[in-house]
């Protein structure tokens, strides 16, 4: 009977000792971190995002449960443990040994353009045996995703895009300098044979040309109106603009041009309208991307001729100029219609959804290429 009561003794001091032992210490030395695997990625594109759990101590955690939430348009492959209403809410459970570290992969396809961020974590552990639970939040560091908007690929847009990098590949050769050498690239089909560097050709066994500097910095500006003034916003002819945006300043960059961005939109972060003074290469392409990603289309826009009037009125140093917008308000469209009379070099892109273009009336007819967003993309 002495021995029994022993018995009962040690397991009430072991039990009431390892629960003042996890009380104390279990978050000590515990590390919970997660990454995702890209900075940036497109929509649509599939992704992944890690969870890491490191437990540098020598005790044990029986039951750790690793509770986070982010933006639903994250859409994750597996949603054992999960829900998602206007946000989607995570639930891992681990088992972590002593000097233990767990790597977990969650696969996830980028849903819709955006800039999303993982700011926290709420960690729930429990003793040794199951009987009390501990809470606790921690940080996360370093963990936002871009998605960025697809380049539109719509049958219309791709018959304008492709007249459209003619006139300006044209406009800009009549700008080169012959006498200012800037580099070598590859060869493209628009190019002259005479530039072709024959020695760089025969080196590398590709075709070859020589880069010329311009007579002076002249770049293509994107001009994105977001204003609407509709009952019913249109949100997917909104997302479409920013898509279209994208789609032209991959173009233009690609080409080695100088290119300037400017958006009504509201950045998510600095809750300023976008304006991108031109720049060219991969800083520029990676910064315009970026912004287009973060822009809220749920906050009210600012001012279109308010932002931009002064600045269009400037147009010195533009090779060409594109308007996207899916609106034709009269503010907005007595605004081109004094843009073109001075700088014709122009072209507005209005994506619809109706079943028919909308008619924004004679004068602006021939300003404007109307792309359904009805026709499937190919």
């Amino acid at each position: 009977m002495i021995q029994l009561l022993g018995i009962i003794v040690f397991a009430l001091l072991l039990y009431l000792g390892q629960k003042y032992v996890y009380a104390k210490i279990w978050q000590r030395d515990l590390k919970v971190s997660l990454s995702f695997r890209e900075d940036g990625i497109w929509e649509g594109q599939e992704s992944e995002l890690s969870e890491i759990i490191e437990n540098r101590k020598r005790l044990p955690l029986t039951m750790l449960k690793v509770k986070f939430q982010t933006d639903r348009h994250l859409v994750f492959a597996d949603t054992k443990g999960s829900r998602t209403t206007d946000r989607y809410y995570r639930n891992d459970i681990f088992q972590i040994g002593r000097l233990e570290k767990v790597t977990r992969a969650l696969h996830f396809t980028g849903g819709r353009r955006g800039y999303y961020t993982i700011q926290e974590a709420d960690l729930v552990a429990s003793d040794l045996f199951l009987t009390a639970q501990y809470t606790a939040t921690t940080p996360i560091e370093h963990c936002s995703l871009y998605v960025y908007p697809k380049p539109f690929s719509h049958p219309d847009f791709k018959r304008s895009l492709k007249q459209l990098n003619g006139e300006v590949l044209t406009k800009r050769h009549l700008l080169e300098d012959p006498f200012e050498y800037r580099g070598i690239r590859d060869y493209q089909p628009q190019d002259d044979l005479k530039s072709i560097n024959w020695k760089a050709t025969a080196r590398t066994g590709d075709l070859k040309i020589n880069q010329k500097n311009y007579t002076s910095q002249k770049s293509v500006r994107i001009f994105v109106n977001l204003e609407d003034t509709g009952i019913l916003k249109k949100e997917d002819c909104v997302e479409a603009c920013l898509q279209i945006a994208t789609a032209l300043l991959l173009l233009f960059l690609e080409q080695g041009m100088q290119v300037a961005l400017y958006c009504n939109g509201i950045d998510t972060i600095s809750g300023d309208p976008c304006i991108l003074e031109a720049g060219g290469g991969v800083r520029q392409r990676n910064v315009c991307l970026q912004t287009l990603a973060r822009i809220d289309t749920a906050k009210p826009v600012q001012s279109f001729s308010e932002l931009f009037a002064a600045r269009m009125s400037d147009a010195s140093n533009a090779l060409y100029t594109c308007f996207v917008s899916p609106n034709a308000y009269e503010d907005f469209a007595a605004l081109l219609l004094q843009y073109q009379e001075k700088h014709p070099d122009m072209k507005w892109f209005y994506p619809y959804s109706e079943s028919t273009p909308p008619d924004p009336g004679e004068a602006l007819k021939s300003l404007i290429t109307f792309i359904s967003l009805r026709e499937e993309s190919v």
